[in-house]
């Protein structure tokens, strides 16, 4: 896994062992971030369950203006700080060691123009966690949540269910990307 294009182009990154992650796959990333590349500069990002990472730097190799990484897993965030620092992005990165709903709650005063939201497949915490940024009102107004999942149909359902927009989708394999944006 690397960093596809950007200030830190090429870097390759460390990834957590074993089977409790699943990085996204560059080809994923690579049509993701062409898919969102005219909101990225000097965006505000908040990659949700990080993992290592990936998402989150990306956007700022890209131009973002700073990124906010949490997750739960105490090895992921080391990871993800040996990975901000072979990136020399540590002047715009913060990393958050906690369960997303306290993360979310910590971070009520901030503002975020793209929200990463790549939770392990099989706990179902898209919907919390949508509807906890909604409430805590933690997404700009003209801001976006990108979804990446490999159960679709349920992950949609429950997202039809919020008082939120699918503005897009797209499957990549095993993996399906769900765009998000606030309800006109």
């Amino acid at each position: 896994m690397r960093i596809i294009s950007g200030t830190a182009r090429g870097t390759n990154l460390y990834t957590l062992e074993g089977n409790d992650t699943r990085p996204t796959l560059d080809r994923v990333k690579e049509s993701l971030f062409s898919i969102i590349q005219l909101q990225i500069l000097d965006s505000n990002v908040l990659d949700l369950f990080a993992g290592s990472g990936a998402l989150g730097l990306e956007s700022l190799s890209r131009g973002a203006k700073h990124a906010v990484f949490c997750d739960n897993s105490y090895k992921a965030s080391e990871i993800l700080k040996k990975n901000i620092e072979k990136t020399h992005l540590k002047d715009k990165s913060t990393i958050i060691t906690k369960d997303y709903l306290k993360a979310l709650e910590e971070l009520k005063n901030y503002k975020f123009d793209i929200i990463f939201l790549d939770p392990p497949y099989k706990f179902n915490l898209i919907g919390k966690a949508v509807e906890k940024i909604l409430e805590l009102n933690i997404l700009n107004e003209n801001g976006i949540m990108i979804v990446e999942t490999d159960e679709e149909k349920r992950d949609l359902e429950i997202l039809n269910k919020i008082n939120i927009n699918i503005y897009d989708f797209r499957v990549y394999g095993r993996a399906k990307l769900i765009f998000l944006n606030r309800k006109g």
